[in-house]
């Protein structure tokens, strides 16, 4: 019986030493496997073997060389998207060396055990998108090296705790999604001089916006503490964030007048949408208060500091910039009609053949043009008898010095009507290079009008608009006057406006 007794020991004893072949590291990622609903792991812990020497060449493990160590040690655990039912065991907090920490996107639920923070070498905790309860631990920060948190879209309770001031290293805190409330503490903001994320929307926050958020200069992309409810005004202070950052305010109870200093300038009117007392620019509501002080002032101030304080869209400006341009083209055409309509006051001279440019008796070039085609067009062209009468010369001025051709040229070419109106008859000409121009017939004002004509023209030519045909040259004579412009083949108008706001 007693060497009975003796193999038994020794059998006993074998198989404790080799239920323990595997490493510490392995054994307490065990208590994973364990803490999870098998029939929701599938095939995920199916090559996690307790009988392996090391748990390195499991899925979704990976292990790194530590000196001092006979074995390596595990660093990462990554087991997303696989719907796993269960919870996280509190050994896991005896992994030394783990680093990153990533189970994002399953159905685990309880608490986080404050546990898992005695693994002070973690910098990255992914726990976003599961069912997880109960209130942000606060020796959260007691990871030294944390530098992700992630734990969005879950069911946490409690409020923000001051203890997030020890999160020195923190760059993403991202808590969206969850049932957090109370007020977002003041005095812990400052001291996140790394944190480039933030996002507290869709929880139960209150109160007012702390001053001091507006101290994370590191801060890029979103503000983002939209959907709470949150109240009182946004604090002025939020300008002096960085200009790269935008705000999201939407869905809160926030009042009052939004800032216009600092990054407030470059957002939009859906950083802050949903807010029903919240007024000023860049939303369509205005300040009833502040407008009406604003009235009482500017009626005591001098004109000028009105135009100052009084702020304009910049969709305003624009269409003001448009308006004044193409009021200074209305009025030089305006000018140039009338030149026009005292043709029957002065005598002139015409063309009696297509493509040529007319003289007198005398030899003298005469100062009409005719450009092929548009004598047939023109009813207004007077008889050669006047044309006799002519006593002076045209100029073909190029306005812009990058775009020229010779007067021949331009008789030679080949031209159609485009529109007739009051202000004269426009042709498309091809030039013999191939090169299309829009000429406008203004007709005829007389020899005295010819520096006011000239003035009116050189000042529409200096209107410089990217919706604004181009003026490139003119040709001025007591009884033929000419625009030279770009040929623009995109339609009309009416067409570029539908275009516009369709």
């Amino acid at each position: 019986m007693k060497n009975h007794f003796w193999v038994l020991l020794f059998l006993c004893f074998l198989s404790f030493q080799l239920s323990f072949s595997l490493s510490p590291d392995g054994v307490t990622l065990l208590s994973l496997k364990s803490a999870i609903d098998q029939s929701s792991a599938g095939s995920v812990f199916s090559d996690w073997n307790e009988n392996d020497p090391t748990p390195c060449h499991w899925s979704g493990i990976s292990c790194t060389n530590i000196s001092g160590f006979p074995d390596p040690r595990v660093v990462g655990i990554a087991i997303s998207g696989k719907n796993l039912r269960g919870y996280i065991p509190s050994e896991l907090g005896s992994l030394a060396y783990l680093r990153r920490f990533n189970l994002h996107n399953n159905n685990l639920y309880g608490s986080i055990p404050v546990q898992l923070f005695n693994a002070t070498a973690l910098h990255s905790l992914f726990l976003y998108g599961n069912n997880l309860s109960g209130s942000l631990p606060p020796s959260i920060c007691d990871l030294p090296r944390l530098q992700n948190l992630d734990l969005s879209n879950n069911s946490l309770t409690g409020s923000l705790p001051d203890d997030l001031k020890n999160c020195k290293q923190l760059q993403r805190l991202i808590l969206a999604k969850n049932k957090l409330s109370g007020k977002l503490p003041a005095g812990i903001w400052p001291v996140l001089e790394n944190l480039v994320q933030l996002d507290l929307s869709a929880n139960d926050f209150e109160g007012p916006i702390p001053n001091d958020l507006g101290e994370l200069q590191s801060l890029s992309g979103t503000l983002n503490i939209s959907f709470n409810h949150l109240s009182g005004r946004i604090p002025k202070s939020l300008g002096n964030l960085p200009v790269t950052v935008s705000f999201d305010l939407r869905n809160n109870n926030l009042s009052g007048e939004i800032p216009q200093t600092g990054s407030f300038a470059n957002q939009g009117p859906t950083a802050f949408l949903n807010n029903p007392q919240l007024c000023g620019f860049p939303l369509q509501k205005s300040c009833k208060g502040s407008s009406d002080s604003q009235q009482e002032t500017q009626s005591s101030a001098p004109e000028s500091d009105k135009n100052k304080r009084k702020g304009l869209s910049p969709g305003l400006i624009i269409l003001i910039s448009v308006a004044h341009a193409a009021g200074v083209a209305i009025i030089g055409l305006v000018i140039v009609y009338i030149y026009w309509r005292k043709k029957d006051s002065h005598g002139g001279c015409s063309c009696t053949g297509k493509g040529k440019f007319g003289g007198n008796e005398k030899g003298k070039l005469c100062s009409c043009l005719c450009i092929n085609g548009f004598r047939n067009e023109d009813s207004e062209i007077e008889d050669q008898a006047k044309s006799e009468r002519a006593k002076c010369e045209g100029e073909l001025v190029a306005i812009d010095k990058g775009f020229s051709f010779e007067l021949d040229e331009l008789l030679r070419a080949s031209a159609y009507v485009l529109g007739k109106s009051g202000l004269g008859i426009v042709y498309k000409v091809v030039l013999g290079n191939g090169v299309p121009v829009a000429v406008r017939r203004l007709g005829e004002g007389g020899e005295q009008r010819y520096k006011e004509f000239v003035t009116e023209v050189q000042a529409i030519a200096k209107v410089k608009h990217p919706n604004i045909v181009k003026l490139r040259a003119y040709y001025w004579a007591p009884d033929e006057k000419l625009l030279i412009s770009d040929f623009i083949s995109n339609g009309n108008l009416a067409t570029a406006l539908r275009v516009l706001y369709n």
